[in-house]
């Protein structure tokens, strides 16, 4: 029976995210096939991620010793024991027809991790987060997964250890569930299991409903929940493509019920070339994948090690100590706890120099650049001595603020050339004290009428002399160096040699030239 249309304004949007995080070890959960990027496919493979007969799993301590930083941080529930389970299902990139998992003795369980998102603060529970084995990936030839000419599967990926970390149903639009993504992403890179520029390293699941308005007003109604039948989107591969994906099936799934229609539940692809999801299949259930313990893997006890295994100070910790020992801004303390490495960057400057010029030259300038070019602290890494020596020539006053800003940064970014070279072969180093000294004696010496005029009270005349002084010692900035301290050092010396003048009325003078009379300097 077709349902009643109904308005936009009655319906609302409940979703669920299940995220899949790569852990960063060196070999993969069960075997000992390296997880690095290999140049040709299926060639980081063994018996055991090909599933052949006879091979057997081996747990890497590495992964379950990520997995209880990841449960330490989002404050779950990690039991003394766990285990593992095959979760049956065919698919061509899952050579064994059945995935090691966990299914109902998860490594954690109960977590949560704050939100904020357009000022308001709240937990989004976490119910659980699982150990399990990646699959292969897919590569669609001639098109996307519903009109490819043909598919290539590559295994090297194939046993990569995974977190899976499921979340409640607790968003309420999809600008939510991406905030939530880059928050998760934040902690999981301040902990070292995660590598966000590994390609595929976070992979989202989304589970996406449309129900009545006034099944929220009292918090989430289940049954009604569980009336409304929910789509689950795969494919999902970055924040902004999660939002994208569920902006659309939500829109679809209000269209079709707005239209009377009902929901069909099924799994649905995100195609992001098109900006559309595409149906796969009906949602299996859960007892469609036959779960049953993994017999060649005995029960995990990790109860004493928890206790040993220690997490870092994590963002949200950072931020608020960065606030009160640098005397930091909110917005500082953001931007500079944005990761790991650009936190501890700036720690290390403000170590050496003052803490509000090491946030400005982190948070504003290496940032803002970098943020320009499209890349990442992590692809200069090897280059931040020389950013530290640049902030040295800033603090020390060798050159100007504006000047490395504008010429040094951006040339050591843009050529790779190192700071004291560029300062060099701009001449963009200030002259010193007894150079300065020398050019306004000399140019008092060889011009007695404005010195003259000068005693008389005539200030134009000091103009004239400031600027034969910064000719000089070639002081006079051109539009790319702006040095704009040089004529205030060469005007105080200046006037330093005459302490009285008499005061006289003011009369026109031009910069460059300087003219009394029948007299004239230039």
């Amino acid at each position: 029976m077709a349902r009643a249309q109904q308005d936009h304004s009655e319906l609302a949007v409940v979703i669920g995210l299940e995220v899949h995080v790569q852990l960063e070890t060196d070999t993969k959960i069960f075997c000992g096939c390296s997880t690095e990027p290999a140049a040709e496919p299926n060639t980081n493979t063994c018996p055991v991620c090909l599933g052949l007969p006879g091979a057997l799993p081996v747990l890497n301590e590495a992964a379950v010793e990520a997995a209880v930083k990841i449960g330490k941080a989002i404050g779950a529930d990690i039991p003394e024991r766990t285990r593992f389970h095959r979760k049956n299902y065919y698919y061509p990139d899952l050579p064994k027809n059945f995935q090691i998992t966990q299914y109902d003795a998860p490594i954690c369980r109960a977590g949560s991790l704050e939100l904020s998102h357009e000022g308001d603060r709240r937990e989004i529970t976490i119910e659980r987060a699982h150990l399990e084995e990646d699959p292969g990936s897919l590569r669609h030839e001639g098109g996307s997964i519903d009109d490819a000419e043909y598919t290539l599967i590559d295994y090297n990926r194939a046993g990569t250890p995974l977190m899976e970390i499921v979340t409640a149903p607790d968003f309420r639009e999809p600008a939510e569930a991406r905030a939530f993504l880059a928050k998760l992403e934040e902690v999981l890179e301040y902990l070292g299991v995660f590598d966000p520029e590994r390609d595929g390293s976070l992979r989202v699941d989304a589970n996406i409903s449309v129900v009545e308005q006034t099944t929220l007003e009292d918090g989430l109604d289940e049954a009604a929940l569980a009336a409304a039948n929910r789509t689950e989107v795969k494919n999902i591969s970055s924040h902004k493509a999660a939002e994208k994906a569920l902006a659309y099936e939500a829109q679809r799934q209000k269209n079709a019920v707005e239209r009377g229609r009902a929901v069909d539940q099924e799994t649905r692809h995100w195609d992001g070339s098109r900006g559309i999801t595409v149906s796969m299949r009906s949602k299996e259930a859960e007892k469609d994948y036959r779960y049953f313990r993994e017999a060649d893997l005995p029960a995990l006890e990790v109860a004493d090690w928890t206790e040993e295994i220690a997490i870092p100070e994590l963002p949200e910790a950072r931020r608020e100590r960065f606030k009160g020992e640098y005397g930091l801004g909110a917005e500082a303390a953001e931007k500079l706890t944005s990761t790991k490495q650009v936190a501890d960057f700036y720690e290390d400057l403000a170590a050496t120099f003052d803490p509000e010029l090491a946030a400005t030259w982190v948070a504003d300038e290496l940032l803002g650049e970098l943020n320009y070019r499209d890349v990442t602290i992590t692809d200069v890494a090897d280059r931040l001595g020389e950013i530290e020596r640049l902030v040295e020539l800033v603090a020390t006053e060798e050159i100007t603020a504006k000047n490395a800003r504008e010429t040094v940064l951006r040339g050591m970014l843009d050529d790779g050339r190192d700071p004291d070279a560029i300062v060099e072969g701009e001449g963009l180093g200030k002259t010193s004290g007894d150079a300065v000294e020398r050019a306004v004696a000399a140019a008092i010496d060889e011009n007695p009428d404005a010195v003259a005029d000068y005693r008389d009270g005539e200030d134009g005349a000091l103009n004239f002399l400031v600027g034969h002084s910064r000719r000089s010692t070639r002081e006079i900035p051109s539009t790319r160096s702006g040095n704009r301290r040089a004529p205030s050092r060469a005007r105080a010396r200046v006037v330093g040699r005459f302490p009285t003048k008499v005061l006289a009325p003011p009369r026109s003078y031009q910069w460059v030239m300087y003219v009394r009379g029948d007299r004239r300097w230039s």
